[in-house]
């Protein structure tokens, strides 16, 4: 019979590119990952990597079964996670999915004064939106909804997306070019503007672009940083524009280091919505942190 522990280790091998690797991962000895190896490969009966003097390289097969795989262990090691026996019997946990910046401008200052444990995720709203039909998160912030008539969806706030710039950009000559309605060369002066932009999401950008002026932006960003929270951070006070949610820079906004300059001629807004199951165990949890958020975001 197979045992479920060699697929971790496959994956940690195959993940890590070495023996060592996958054993310090794993929190095993090396030859008890040789051991799980030799015995996945002696089950499946073909050879999984190709063992050369500093690397474990992946055979054809090998690439084929990890790829079949990694789904249903992931999700295990997740789960194995989640329903980890807690070494403090009475206190809760729960987890919780929403995007990064999120948790950064609402929850991670609150977190050290929560009388629960909390598990944070970061991700994919379709996926958040699964993993809690799914039981994995208890609650996710989202502007989407899914289809599962297991979910409950509460809406709580709205953000715009907005064309926003450092207290030292000049705007003067746009708000001139935006009262004659002339787009074209509207378009012109943004193109020449300092620009910030993400590495990871350009949606927002290219969704403001497509719905203003019917078209993908013909431009890449000047600068490339981690996140929004860092595009925020970097145009406070300074000459440089961005395309964000409203949300995200509200104090700075309000202090005057930041302000919106543009919300588009078809303004962009999203409903957020706090999603939980219908039946829940962690309802005082979940109102507690419902509660900080509309703190901080209404």
């Amino acid at each position: 019979m197979v045992n479920l522990e060699w697929f971790r280790t496959f994956k940690a091998i195959y993940e890590t590119g070495t023996l060592t690797g996958a054993a310090e991962v794993l929190y095993i000895s090396q030859p008890g990952v040789s051991l799980h190896l030799n015995s996945l490969e002696a089950y499946v009966g073909y050879k999984l990597f190709d063992r050369t003097s500093r690397k474990m390289v992946s055979t054809e097969r090998g690439k084929v079964l990890y790829n079949y795989v990694l789904d249903a262990v992931t999700k295990l090691e997740a789960a194995e996670h989640h329903f980890h026996k807690s070494t403090e019997k009475d206190t809760p946990t729960i987890s919780i999915g929403m995007c990064f910046e999120t948790f950064q401008f609402t929850l991670e200052s609150y977190l050290p004064g929560l009388p629960f444990n909390v598990i944070i995720k970061f991700g994919e709203y379709p996926e958040m939106l699964s993993d809690l039909d799914n039981g994995i998160l208890d609650l996710i912030i989202t502007p989407q909804k899914g289809e599962s008539g297991n979910i409950n969806y509460l809406p709580f706030s709205k953000e715009k997306i907005v064309l926003v710039g450092g207290s030292e950009t000049p705007t003067a000559d746009f708000e001139g070019l935006i009262k004659k309605g002339n787009m074209e060369e509207v378009h012109a002066w943004l193109k020449k503007q300092t620009w910030y932009g993400t590495t990871a999401d350009m949606e927002h950008l290219r969704r403001f672009w497509h719905l203003n002026f019917n078209k993908r932006p013909d431009f890449k960003p000047n600068y490339i940083v981690p996140n929004l929270s860092s595009i925020v951070r970097c145009i406070s006070g300074q000459n440089g524009v961005a395309i964000i949610p409203d949300f995200l820079c509200k104090k700075e906004i309000e202090s005057g280091n930041i302000k919106v300059i543009w919300e588009g001629n078809d303004v962009i807004e999203n409903t957020l919505y706090f999603s939980t199951r219908k039946k829940t165990i962690y309802a005082n949890e979940i109102k507690m942190i419902e509660e900080i958020f509309i703190k901080e975001m209404v």
